[in-house]
């Protein structure tokens, strides 16, 4: 079985993008795209699929060792794909209180497709880059595994998400995407054309995700690419948080449009694009395209 072989897969690219009549955005002379990236598959959605295609080809069938938190989307699309493409995945998960509890269903989903699952405290997940701590992680896997970063967020990813910047080249002024690790940003804003810009929403706390951007950028193109900027307002309180008015617009929007709305980051990155529509962000004729990066689990 040749596990580089995504084709077979089928995913569904270019991915749709699907006009909104939201009255909204449309009284302020506004157009709304929705970029449904969460249709490309249904194991492997979004920015899963881009950010793993080409970290996978490397991989050629090798194990695959990867990181994320209880909830970590990223830890449940590489279990998935281990699963769909019959190669072997550790999910280094933060949290070593978790070991001794049921596992949570984004977890259990991740052990029921094979993902062997690895409790580490939160201070050796904070260290989990540093050289000792990786090769303590490895030395209890299989030889020859293959490291794919937290959010699979590294230079492969961000070619990979280039292509998204590509298949919006022309269609909108202004292309807005939720944030966890930089990687889907970094790439995106690297293939859209001249005249586009990437609004990135960070759904963390900390203000450090900038430099994050810019590093990978340099790791995956040489140096700056595209055009693109954070606003920081809309993460709901960090990770997995949300607020009362945050479930509110995103249950009003999947009634209005008939989208069910994933919570910590589609929610966020929709309540940001039009709070900034209220506030006369974008001038009138302005095409917004939104990156629908995932669904709800």
């Amino acid at each position: 079985m040749n596990a580089f072989d995504l084709s077979r897969l089928r995913p569904r690219l270019p991915s749709p993008l699907e006009p909104v009549e939201d009255e909204r955005f449309t009284r302020r002379g506004l157009r709304l795209l929705l970029k449904r990236d969460d249709l490309i598959h249904p194991d492997l959605p979004g920015n899963k699929w881009r950010k793993l295609a080409l970290n996978l080809r490397a991989a050629d069938g090798r194990p695959v060792l990867t990181f994320g938190g209880a909830y970590s989307n990223h830890l449940r699309a590489t279990a998935a794909a281990g699963r769909l493409l019959g190669f072997d995945t550790i999910g280094v998960v933060r949290g070593q209180e978790l070991a001794d509890r049921p596992l949570n269903p984004s977890l259990a989903r991740c052990a029921a497709d094979g993902m062997r699952l690895v409790f580490v405290d939160r201070a050796t997940y904070r260290a989990k880059s540093e050289p000792e701590v990786l090769a303590g992680l490895l030395a209890q896997s299989p030889t020859g595994t293959y490291v794919v970063p937290e959010g699979g967020s590294n230079a492969l990813a961000v070619e990979g998400c280039a292509e998204l910047g590509r298949e919006l080249r022309g269609a909108a002024d202004v292309v807005a995407v939720a944030c966890g690790t930089g990687g889907t940003l970094a790439g995106l804003a690297g293939g859209l054309g001249p005249g586009q810009r990437v609004l990135g929403v960070p759904v963390l706390k900390g203000g450090f995700l900038g430099e994050e951007i810019r590093a990978l950028q340099r790791a995956a193109f040489g140096g700056p690419r595209g055009e693109w900027s954070l606003d920081e307002r809309f993460h709901g309180g960090g990770y997995a948080r949300t607020t009362p008015a945050l479930d509110a617009f995103a249950r009003e929007f999947e009634a209005w449009h008939g989208l069910a709305v994933e919570r910590l980051y589609v929610a966020k990155m929709l309540y940001g694009l039009f709070a900034l529509a209220e506030e006369g962000a974008f001038a009138p004729g302005t095409t917004v395209a939104a990156v629908i990066t995932g669904a709800p689990q």
